[in-house]
């Protein structure tokens, strides 16, 4: 039975945990009635393999930072985990104007993450899910012509992730 579970365990994180054929909805993510999630991990393994490695392991770094702050007084229990699976991540080209009109681009620029929160029961099994989109401006990063500007949109758009699936989540 252990054997069993593991290997479904794996099957499924190395699948990408295929959405399920209906929407969720943050009601899909049950209450931990007052316990605590045991953990919290990032998988960006679909980023990887669209090719985005770097970037993809600079954004695992900053939304597990962020979840962990964010969800602090929640992490430490035996309660299942918490994974965030990122399926996408979009930073548009900014040419630093958000207005709309001649001459000024096509109006605002955004970038989006979108994901999907699980609660992974210790025997790997998925408890629930709440898949997750998150927008934010293109000029979150500071000016786009400077070099660390990419980067620091990542760290924006993980810390704005981690905020709204805080209040997404049932709250016990």
């Amino acid at each position: 039975m252990r054997r069993l579970a593991a290997g479904l365990r794996g099957a499924a994180l190395a699948l990408g945990l295929a959405a399920s054929g209906g929407a969720a909805r943050a009601s899909d993510f049950p209450s931990l009635n007052g316990e605590r999630f045991a953990d919290v991990r990032v998988d960006v393994r679909p980023l990887i393999a669209q090719g985005n490695g770097p970037q993809a392991e600079a954004l695992r770094a900053d939304l597990t930072a962020a979840l962990r702050r964010s969800f602090a007084d929640r992490l430490g229990g035996r309660g299942p985990s918490l994974v965030v699976l990122i399926r996408g991540l979009s930073l548009r080209p900014y040419a630093g104007s958000d207005r709309a009109g001649r001459g000024f681009g096509g109006g605002t620029q955004n970038d989006y993450l979108e994901g999907e929160a699980l609660l992974v029961g210790r025997r790997g099994e998925i408890l629930g899910r709440h898949p997750q989109l998150t927008a934010t401006p293109s000029s979150f990063g500071g000016a786009w012509y400077d070099p660390a500007s990419e980067r620091r949109r990542v760290t924006a758009i993980a810390e704005i992730y981690a905020e709204w699936l805080r209040r997404q989540l049932p709250v016990d």
